[in-house]
């Protein structure tokens, strides 16, 4: 059982380096002890992610796949019972996620309803398209990326609501920057992030987004999305200096790491329809250099 379970944690640690990601998951600064736990737990969204994602698959398959998804967690959770066989649709190695999953969350007593919240919000993907208000967007963002910060604090230790706090708007804001980032990538699959409420203060058209370039409008439309990410970036700053030891560099690291992509999305421009903009090697030095900088950021 113990070669089983070390087998589990090794397949999710291959699942998190080997997935494209804008910001560093279980990397070497998060201490060693927690590394396996923070990589359960990012197989289990990862493929929850990919089974909201459109693909080739109907919606009634895709909420299927969830559901599923949700039964193992139950489970796993309940009896640390690893499921059956991975069914169609499943990655080959959900029995991993799931034995590994399920001592996580015993062994760190982790809330289940962080994890449910994660596939409400991913299912919501299958059925919403459009957002009227702000406060919508951030409710969404509230369940598909609020609960990773808190999980990760609850495996490091911390059960502090102050913490909480900051950690909802860091998460939320690089939620948020992901939609921007790959705002031309959504609209061509059918759905859009930015809330209705900016669409309509700033005279925008949806119909402008079949074009190659973003208008004027929706210039000024992602102007206020941009301005309203960076204020819950700044908003939750403080959780990178209320945990101790080498979690603190990493959260900085995801901190700058995000705000240097909201920068790229902003250089981007009228152009964010056809590019997507991503952090590079070049982006290295900047963010390594602000972290050198870090007391002195404001």
């Amino acid at each position: 059982m113990v070669n089983d379970l070390e087998a589990a944690y090794a397949s999710c640690e291959h699942a998190a380096r080997s997935h494209y990601e804008n910001f560093p998951v279980a990397s070497l600064l998060v201490p060693a002890a927690m590394r396996r736990h923070v990589a359960a737990l990012y197989a289990f969204a990862r493929a929850a992610d990919d089974f909201a994602d459109e693909g080739a698959r109907s919606p009634q398959e895709r909420q299927r796949l969830l559901d599923g998804w949700g039964v193992r967690l139950g489970a796993s959770a309940a009896a640390g019972a690893a499921g059956p066989p991975p069914r169609p649709g499943e990655p080959a190695n959900a029995v991993e996620i799931f034995l590994a999953l399920g001592a996580t969350i015993r062994d760190k007593r982790l809330p289940v309803a962080l994890f449910e919240d994660l596939l409400s919000a991913f299912g919501q993907d299958v059925t919403v398209t459009r957002y009227p208000r702000w406060d919508d967007v951030l409710d969404y963002s509230r369940r598909s990326a609020n609960p990773v910060g808190r999980l990760v604090l609850r495996i490091a230790g911390y059960d502090d609501p102050r913490l909480d706090g900051w950690s909802d708007a860091i998460c939320s804001a690089l939620q948020l920057t992901n939609f921007w980032q790959d705002l031309g990538g959504d609209w061509r699959a059918g759905r859009l992030y930015v809330p209705r409420e900016v669409v309509s203060a700033c005279g925008a058209d949806e119909q402008e987004l079949n074009g190659d370039r973003l208008t004027a409008p929706w210039r000024a439309a992602l102007a206020r999305c941009i301005s309203e990410t960076a204020r819950h970036f700044r908003a939750g700053r403080a959780v990178c200096d209320g945990v101790r030891g080498r979690l603190r560099y990493e959260l900085r690291l995801t901190w700058l790491g995000g705000c240097r992509t909201l920068e790229r999305v902003e250089g981007t421009g009228a152009a964010l329809l056809a590019d997507r903009p991503t952090l590079s090697a070049r982006d290295l030095p900047v963010i390594l250099w602000r972290a050198a900088r870090w007391p002195a950021l404001v």
